[in-house]
């Protein structure tokens, strides 16, 4: 579904303001020429050596920017059929964890002390191409663990759900029960005339 031309356009942060402003000054020098790459860079810098003064115009702009947009807001309505996200429900059984995910705490450790220089990237590609050239006997235990917490999830997903459709439908139930009951009353009121 595309976006909906009719909603508000999203607030901006005040470093959004003050890139912006930065890239207008610089289409004011058009003999400088700068990459992208390099005026993400200048403008980071910048932003982190200015006071707390010198951002706060930038600031106010996005204060505004905010009023602007919550206002906006407020007035639109979505249109039919588009659906908002579904929270999960923190009741639900999680996800069991893949053959790679098991190995990767008992390699880990083994990696670091091995190259203390590398950084968390670099240690996860390691532990990819660890287990990409692995043997199948040494992936073999994490895979029966896998395998077996895959077993479990989808009991577990199975009693979940079975008890959510229960619940909902003692839900509908309910309501017909209560009226029986009134219905039933009746009756047994009028066996007393």
């Amino acid at each position: 579904m595309g976006k909906d031309p009719r909603k508000p356009r999203r607030k901006r942060s005040s470093y959004s303001y003050f890139v912006q402003t930065s890239r207008e000054d610089q289409k004011q020098h058009p003999d400088a020429s700068v990459n992208c790459s390099g005026f993400s860079k200048k403008c980071s810098e910048q932003w982190k050596a200015m006071s707390a003064q010198e951002k706060r115009k930038f600031e106010d702009m996005a204060q505004q920017d905010k009023v602007r947009y919550e206002s906006e807001m407020k007035n639109y309505i979505p249109p039919k059929g588009e659906e908002k996200r579904r929270c999960k429900d923190p009741n639900a059984p999680k996800k069991p964890a893949k053959a790679f995910f098991l190995f990767c705490p008992d390699i880990r450790p083994k990696i670091k002390a091995e190259n203390p220089g590398l950084t968390p990237g670099d240690i996860r590609k390691k532990l990819g191409e660890l287990w990409k050239s692995s043997a199948g006997d040494v992936k073999e235990p994490y895979e029966k663990k896998a395998a077996k917490l895959k077993e479990k999830y989808e009991k577990d997903i199975a009693a979940y759900r079975t008890k959510e459709i229960a619940g909902l439908s003692k839900k509908d139930g309910d309501d017909n029960d209560d009226e029986e009951d009134e219905d039933d009353d009746d009756d047994d009121d009028d066996e007393f005339l």
